[in-house]
């Protein structure tokens, strides 16, 4: 998650609203909570006492959960403590009626009182996290006091396509960042400066900062005392020298694609109107897709239209509780990854397991303030998103599986067919690929076949698609993309490779690729456009590889 800012203008109107919107319902529920005590000091038999404290329990809960999210903390802490004894009531109908007079007086009194919100705690203000804009081109500094080597990294990451500047000194790096900020920043460890080392530049740097920069080690030694210490000043990589660039280059992407993925899709379902549409402008405020339901009956259609990634469910509704309607989401195989947050006031831990139990992931007590309810969706969103992709893509590369790939070449011949536009399919193959693991090792292939991967995913659209089609074997289909402009761009791709660099037991390495490229047309079904993309994969390779030919 990237850095927290203050809530905006515009939210903290629309949430003051919102309070506003609650302190008018809040009269008409204090209302009723006074009728029900009315009817309570009324009540003749146990079974007519059974029915009011029920309906005082039930409303003493809802209230409980709700009041202290809007700013009633008091309210809310006092509704709780009147649920709790409507349940000793419950369990103990035959309770003196002194001690059930009492009770209606406490009821009478919260119900009659002026209530007011209170400011909360300052430890508790609400912040809300925020996201760096998208960005073309990633901006890395890399501080490297051996010229050479630092040089070669700002080569090789320029290569992959981001913006990289090379600094030996902690001076020049400090008067750039001055100038402009990066989005992720390298540090040896190991500098000639004897006042400082890099880790101790780097945790100075990140404590002025606003947000910490995601922030890449390298280092001569790997023992643990200097990770330990890495870890400490926030770093989220660690390499030793000579470094993998590679290797170092995939561990950025898996920083920006944290920081920069779709926004977390989350579905709450609650029969609070108000304290649904407060969460949703919440968690929209953090860069999440929000939306609501207010019925249960609704959760096939929904869950089907907008596929949730989290689902935030309130545990005590009229007609269906929370653990109910639960098991009907778990009732369907392609839901069973969703995780489930219940919200509730309750309290009693025997009974939040018990929910838990029949088919939720986690238990949220309201109230819960802004940040808790942020933090708590997104650990959730990620882990379930990482699972997803761990299931759908290709563990090594994070590219789509063989068979994704493909339907996409479908997909886009269908939609190509339908526009009257061209979309290109190209195949792609490592060149002496079985050389490299006989010469190098199979993790040496690893790092080749991900750094690839990687390559294509910055050279490449956020529209295209990109798969890992077998071994070596990569596709790619490029949308709205003429043959000759597809040629074009697969050229650059495969200069930029063989200008890589790869490190295996100390010695470097190159490696080639070649690619073959067809193009769309009303004569090609899905299987001839991947025959002729082969076809012509096939020839670059025949004609001496390290080349892009272009299907007849």
């Amino acid at each position: 998650m990237a850095e927290e800012t203050p809530l905006s203008d515009n939210l903290q109107r629309h949430l003051q609203q919102l309070g506003e919107q609650f302190a008018e319902r809040l009269q008409e529920e204090l209302q009723q909570l006074d009728d029900l005590a009315q009817q309570l000091l009324r009540a003749c038999t146990p079974a007519e006492q059974q029915r009011c404290l029920n309906s005082l329990r039930n409303r003493l809960h809802r209230l409980a959960g709700t009041a202290g999210t809007f700013g009633f903390v008091s309210l809310g802490e006092r509704a709780r403590q009147l649920e709790l004894q409507a349940e000793q009531w419950l369990a103990t109908l035959q309770q003196e009626q002194q001690g059930l007079q009492a009770y209606i007086d406490s009821l009478q009194q919260l119900a009659r009182q002026q209530h007011r919100p209170e400011p909360a705690p300052e430890s508790q203000a609400s912040t809300l996290r925020s996201t760096k804009a998208d960005r073309e081109e990633y901006c890395i500094y890399i501080l490297e006091d051996e010229a050479s080597v630092g040089e070669n990294m700002r080569l090789t990451l320029s290569n992959f396509g981001y913006h990289a500047e090379h600094f030996t000194h902690c001076e020049a790096l400090d008067a750039a960042i001055g100038r402009r900020l990066p989005d992720a920043l390298i540090v040896d460890v190991n500098l000639q400066d004897p006042q400082q080392s890099g880790l101790n530049y780097a945790a100075a740097l990140q404590q002025r900062l606003e947000a910490p920069l995601p922030l890449l080690v390298i280092s001569t030694c790997d023992d643990f005392a200097t990770q330990l210490e890495a870890v400490r000043v926030g770093a989220q990589g660690f390499f030793t020298k000579p470094v993998d660039i590679p290797q170092l280059e995939n561990r950025l992407e898996r920083c920006f694609a944290q920081q920069q993925g779709e926004p977390y899709r989350v579905l709450i379902i609650d029969d609070d109107q108000e304290l649904a549409a407060r969460y949703s402008l919440v968690l929209r405020a953090a860069n999440m897709l929000v939306e609501i339901i207010h019925e249960p009956a609704d959760i096939f259609r929904r869950m089907e239209a907008f596929n949730p990634e989290v689902v935030l469910l309130d545990v005590n509704m009229p007609g269906c509780t929370g653990p109910e309607l639960a098991q009907i989401i778990r009732f369907n195989d392609d839901w069973l990854r969703v995780p489930i947050i219940y919200l509730s006031a309750e309290t009693d831990v025997a009974r939040q397991m018990s929910a838990l139990t029949m088919a939720g992931d986690d238990f949220v007590s309201k109230p819960l303030s802004d940040n808790a309810l942020v933090s708590t969706v997104f650990a959730r969103a990620q882990r379930a998103r990482l699972l997803s992709n761990a299931l759908a893509r290709d563990s090594l590369t994070g590219l789509l599986k063989h068979a994704d790939i493909k339907e996409q070449v479908a997909l886009e011949l269908e939609r190509a067919l339908r526009s009257g536009s061209r979309a290109s399919v190209v195949m792609l193959d490592i060149d002496h690929f079985k050389k490299v693991n006989d010469n190098h090792g199979h993790s040496a292939g690893d790092s080749v076949i991900r750094a690839l991967a990687n390559l294509l995913r910055q050279r490449l659209r956020r529209i295209d698609s990109l798969g890992r089609y077998g071994g070596e074997e990569f596709l790619a289909v490029l949308p709205d993309c003429q043959p000759e402009q597809a040629r074009r761009i697969v050229d650059e791709i495969r200069e930029r490779f063989a200008d890589l660099c790869f490190m295996a037991d100390g010695a470097e390495f190159s490696v080639t690729l070649s690619a073959g490229i067809a193009s769309t047309d009303v004569n090609s079904g899905p299987g001839e456009l991947l025959e002729r993309a082969d076809r012509a994969l096939y020839a670059a390779k025949h004609d001496g590889r390290n080349l892009v030919r272009l299907a007849d």
